[in-house]
């Protein structure tokens, strides 16, 4: 019974989540800021979240010993992770200064949560996202 309850409860927990109901949220992604920063992130495209299936086929390119495929793993590795880290620094620029127009000066942890949310594939995000690509953050 007892473990009954616990799976129950914890089902109920993570639908929660999904759905982003505040009442399940664990505390760092609790209250209105950190919602504002989750849809600013998701309402856009974020070159960080294609990082996992690119590295997956610079995995398999490496395995091929020829000269141009370790030249293509070179620059598609130091490429996207340039790339990437830059589209996450004007991405939070961005969402800084909205976020300083909404709440008053931005808080310790918001640029942090804002990029490693920006690095996950949409998919996998954990509330998951509530605003559609191309939409933006109220």
């Amino acid at each position: 019974q007892d473990k009954a309850a616990r799976r129950e409860a914890m089902a109920k927990q993570r639908a929660g989540m999904m759905t982003g109901d505040e009442k399940y949220l664990p505390a760092r992604d609790k209250g209105p800021r950190r919602r504002f920063i989750r849809d600013a992130v998701d309402s856009r495209w974020n070159i960080g979240e294609f990082m996992l299936p690119v590295m997956l086929i610079v995995l398999l390119l490496s395995f091929v010993r020829q000269s141009w495929a370790l030249l293509m793993v070179f620059v598609l590795v130091y490429g996207l992770i340039l790339v990437a880290i830059g589209d996450a620094l004007l991405m939070w620029r961005r969402t800084r200064r909205k976020v300083e127009e909404k709440f008053g000066a931005a808080e310790r942890g918001d640029a942090w949560y804002a990029i490693m949310r920006a690095f996950q594939m949409r998919r996998t995000r954990m509330p998951k996202p509530q605003v559609d690509r191309g939409r933006r953050a109220a």
